[in-house]
């Protein structure tokens, strides 16, 4: 067997064994990372409602990577449009 052969059988070895070792945690990840969002979504867009966000400092950093993010939030939540007025995503 040459060595070219050898690397990709043991590609193709490694891509299976990975996978079959992460795919009971598959959904449990998905789910866990789902749910945080949702919460920090919720945290963040309380604010605008008028419950006090304690990280308010921290989290404006953050508006211009959540603005990409909002539209699959808002959609999921089962709205068609943005919610906000000053965040236009659709």
């Amino acid at each position: 067997m040459s060595l070219n052969k050898f690397k990709a059988w043991y590609q193709k070895a490694s891509f299976y064994a990975e996978e079959a070792y992460n795919a009971p945690y598959r959904s449990a990840i998905a789910r866990a990372k789902r749910e945080q969002d949702d919460v920090f979504m919720l945290l963040i867009f309380s604010e605008m409602m008028g419950v006090p966000n304690p990280a308010s400092y921290y989290t404006l950093e953050l508006q211009p990577l959540l603005i990409e993010r909002f539209h699959d939030w808002h959609i999921r939540m089962g709205m068609e449009h943005s919610p906000l007025d000053n965040i236009k995503c659709c």
